[in-house]
């Protein structure tokens, strides 16, 4: 398989030689997720109290694609002789790795697997990727910027007007990010990160790579992609979320090309989702593969938003209200350069311009096999200030450097201190608005998309549909919290479809409220027990999500 890998030009790749590359795994589909011990009722017992709260704070149903892959099913996988690697149940199936194979057709014959295909890696592809890479390492003039407070990383900020957000007191405090790419070697001691460590800022890390021990091994790409956000240095590089909270997901093989990275990502999203994360960001792409394994191209007729393992991924974990930003790629011009994910519906499709605003010439561009327009917004990807592990390559600790992998995280701090301010948008109102309030939003194509965000617009912007909805509430509660004598008024002369949601995500209730019969709506509610509860209103002058704590 050819990779993107979205960094024309990267500090340092370090690649780590490991002694097991993977040349022996497969994908196991299953059928259902029939008798599964886990129930939508109870989904507590897979996903984490704050994924629960994200879901009760956007209205979103607990449904089939939160329930895990059967336990019974994986144990019989594994009693065939495979060696379970990483379950996905958004694909409800599993990767395995084995050299016998007996064994794949034993699995092939049980009642409940759909179908077995191959993953493995060709010399070829592994070739193309490091030639590519080598090209990567030559670094870039550095950019001129005014080294304030932001230190090296002034330009990709204010580019943005990113700073306006952290003036206003969003520096992405209590929001969680998941950065899911292919190492991160040096970020457990790199001084740009003392003091997201020094704070237990940096919340976990998890392993998804077969034959990999750690994270902080195989490559400082992740490294660098995460210091554009994280990075809090003040003088020398503050990045674009620098208070935020941040979990290091390894899903990227630097040591094969495998369509099992594909599967790696989505095992990876599943987790990032389970924890309740707010945002995720990726830069890593995919787009085929060897042509003895056809079978697994990604030709133009897969970027339609819908086809591929990573696209279909990227679109559930939208579909939970995560934010996920996916690196455009680094093909240059063209029809539909884009990688995989970059073509998902749902996402912010990030490309790459200079600190002059001008799109970069390796930026990948769409539109997608559908007709729709990607990237969809740009950042500063060309000449982009990020850390190195000071011990690789290069022997420096920061670095100007280029490709979507940096345009895409810089963006994503941004955007995580703009949710940190307006956590109740959907995700698809969210992306509306960070597309509306970009420089080519009037005028947008397949090379700029809707162009550079302004942050500072997205806040005035998002103020007064804020100040909207406080100064004439479409709903109101009182009083909040209530002892058990719950009052709702709806704005005068307004009708709205009102749904009731308990801590866990949970629909409990359906309302058409025209605000007459409010009775029937306050007695059902002062019959819930003490607890914390969500009502969602929906008319044709807005939404509106209210918090209920009742305290009996």
């Amino acid at each position: 398989m050819r990779k993107i890998s979205f960094l024309l030009m990267l500090l340092v790749m370090s690649i780590v030689a490991q002694a097991q590359i993977a040349t022996n795994i497969y994908w196991v589909q299953f059928t259902d997720k029939n008798d599964s011990p886990y129930s939508i009722d109870v989904p507590e017992a897979y996903l984490s109290q704050r994924a629960l709260d994200r879901r009760a704070r956007l209205g979103i149903e607990i449904d089939e694609y939160d329930i895990p892959v059967n336990p019974q099913y994986l144990q019989a996988v594994a009693n065939c002789g495979a060696q379970l690697l990483n379950p996905s149940k958004w694909l409800n199936g599993v990767t395995v790795y084995t050299t016998n194979p007996a064994v794949i057709d034993t699995i092939n014959a049980l009642a409940f697997v759909e179908t077995v295909r191959d993953c493995p890696s060709y010399p070829e592809a592994q070739e193309a990727k490091e030639q590519w890479l080598a090209k990567e390492k030559s670094p870039v003039e550095s950019v001129d910027v005014v080294r304030g407070y932001y230190g090296g990383g002034y330009t990709q900020i204010t580019q943005l007007n990113g700073q306006v957000l952290h003036d206003n007191g969003y520096q992405g405090e209590g929001m969680v990010v998941a950065i899911l790419d292919g190492g991160f070697v040096g970020t457990d001691t790199h001084p740009c990160f003392d003091n997201m460590r020094d704070e237990g800022r940096l919340l976990g890390t998890r392993e998804f790579v077969y034959g990999s021990t750690s994270v902080y091994t195989q490559s400082t790409h992740g490294t660098s992609c995460l210091s554009t956000m994280a990075a809090y240095v003040p003088q020398t590089f503050v990045g674009t979320a620098p208070k935020a909270s941040y979990y290091l997901i390894h899903t990227e093989d630097g040591d094969s090309e495998t369509i099992a990275e594909e599967y790696n990502w989505v095992s990876g999203a599943e987790y990032a989702d389970s924890l309740g994360v707010d945002v995720t960001t990726t830069s890593l792409g995919y787009i085929d593969f060897d042509d003895n394994m056809s079978q697994w191209d990604h030709p133009f007729a897969h970027f339609d938003g819908h086809t591929a393992p990573m696209t279909i991924g990227a679109e559930i974990a939208a579909s939970r209200g995560i934010v996920c930003l996916i690196a455009a790629g680094n093909e240059g011009d063209g029809t539909c350069t884009l990688g995989i994910p970059a073509d998902a519906e749902h996402v912010i499709t990030v490309g790459a311009v200079d600190s002059h605003g001008e799109r970069a010439f390796f930026s990948s561009v769409g539109p997608t096999y559908d007709g729709r327009i990607k990237p969809d917004v740009m950042a500063m990807g060309h000449g982009t200030y990020v850390a190195d592990d000071p011990s690789s390559f290069w022997g420096e600790p920061y670095y100007n450097g280029s490709g979507t992998s940096f345009a895409t995280p810089v963006l994503a701090g941004a955007v995580t201190c703009l949710r940190q301010a307006y956590p109740y948008l959907s995700v698809q109102e969210f992306c509306d608005v960070v597309r509306e309030v970009s420089n080519r939003a009037d005028h947008p194509d397949n090379s700029y998309g809707y162009g550079i965000p302004d942050f500072s617009a997205a806040m005035n912007l998002l103020h007064v549909e804020d100040t909207f909805v406080q100064k004439n509430d479409l709903i109101m509660a009182y009083p909040n919290p209530s002892q058990g004598d719950v009052h709702i008024m709806l704005k005068e002369n307004c009708v709205a479809d009102l749904t009731v949601y308990d801590v866990m995500g949970r629909l409990i209730k359906t309302y058409h409220f025209n605000g007459l019969n409010h009775t029937t709506l306050e007695n059902y509610m002062n019959g819930l027990d003490s607890g914390v509860y969500f009502i969602k209103a929906a008319s044709d002058i807005g939404n509106q999500t209210i918090k209920v704590v009742i305290t009996k």
